[in-house]
């Protein structure tokens, strides 16, 4: 089998784990000790993968750093890698999203807070705002959720470099079919709860958590709103709710199988204030219909009662097989589809953000 890596972000630290062989991964020492790493993404289109991490630098703020050497050096850009114009009189306070185009072999996709796209034509090594969607005019109206005003989704298609989708909370979901030129909004049939009766179905300002697709069926995406877990036949032209076998239809990430399209992964929690597992007992969701049906699988995780939820972008699914981990800081990894879990670590700093592929 061949050596797989997985990249921890926390809010302490990125942690990396290497399995060589298809053995148990070893986590190595701490990267940026004490720094916030958000976002991550492992880029494998190249000759030697190329990792990229967010990171917050506290007083110095936030910038990107890549490695090409499986973390041994980093580097960064000379001048803010993203930094807005300044004549948007806006300042960059945090990378959620960090997205290699599978469409185009030198782009980096990166979402910001507050809510913006940018984009890297050199690897991700400097971006430029995307401005089509800064000047939409939804973009004023545009809402902080819980989180901050944040795009934590860029979703490239994996043959159309024209065609992208983002999603940004509480804006909702956007998509572009002419390179980002010009946005439309696509949250037709999302209903947002946390609005008044008569005016929960509004053209934007639903509080999407994430959105998930698949490179066969790039047409198809899976999305988990503040309540509701939807599906998308037409790229966001409308949505269905998939949600109602579920425990609950509230959570954070929502994950697609590598090589199934029709099987999706979800962390049911507690709503709305709650934000613990359903019942207080760890379990991930599949299902192997495209939301027809749901199963639990809990296999390998822990029994007792859990209160540690898992964040929009702390669990992944790969090639290199399921991984997610918890704001308790414990990372869990499946390599049979989420039939078995082991444990790969714990005692991390809150997980912010997991990535994982095959070397």
């Amino acid at each position: 089998m061949r050596d797989a890596l997985l990249a921890v972000g926390t809010r302490k630290g990125l942690f990396l784990a290497r399995s060589t062989g298809g053995g148990p991964f070893e986590v190595e020492p701490v990267h940026f000790s004490t720094i916030g790493v958000p976002s991550v993404a492992i880029d494998t289109r190249g000759p030697v993968p190329r990792l990229l991490a967010g990171i917050e630098y506290g007083h110095f703020g936030p910038s990107v750093m890549w490695s090409d050497d499986l973390g041994a050096t980093w580097q960064e850009a000379e001048a803010p890698p993203i930094a807005f114009p300044e004549e948007t009189g806006a300042a960059l306070t945090r990378v959620w999203q960090l997205t290699p185009s599978p469409s185009e072999p030198d782009v980096v996709w990166a979402g910001t807070e507050p809510g913006a796209l940018f984009r890297s034509e050199d690897g991700g090594v400097t971006y430029s705002l995307v401005e089509g969607l800064w000047n939409h005019p939804h973009r004023a109206q545009w809402q902080p959720g819980g989180g901050g005003l944040c795009m934590h989704t860029v979703l490239p298609h994996p043959t159309d470099p024209k065609s992208i989708g983002v999603a940004v909370s509480t804006g909702g979901f956007y998509r572009s079919t002419d390179a980002g030129a010009s946005w439309e909004a696509a949250n037709q049939g999302i209903r947002a709860l946390f609005l008044p009766e008569g005016s929960q179905y509004p053209e934007f300002g639903q509080c999407v958590h994430k959105v998930a697709v698949h490179p066969s069926r790039p047409e198809r995406l899976f999305l988990q709103h503040h309540f509701g877990v939807y599906r998308s036949d037409d790229f966001g032209g409308s949505w269905t709710s998939i949600g109602d076998s579920l425990p609950s239809d509230f959570g954070f990430p929502i994950v697609v199988h590598p090589d199934r399209p029709d099987t999706v992964y979800v962390f049911p929690l507690q709503a709305d204030m709650d934000r613990t597992p359903v019942e207080h007992r760890c379990r991930v969701f599949r299902s192997d219909d495209a939301g027809g049906s749901w199963q639990p699988l809990s296999k390998g995780l822990p029994e007792d009662p859990v209160h540690a939820s898992v964040l929009r972008d702390a669990m992944t699914a790969s090639s290199a097989g399921v991984f997610f981990g918890t704001r308790d800081g414990e990372v869990y990894g499946s390599r049979d589809d989420g039939e078995t879990w082991s444990l790969i670590a714990r005692h991390l700093p809150d997980v912010l953000s997991v990535r994982a592929a095959l070397l």
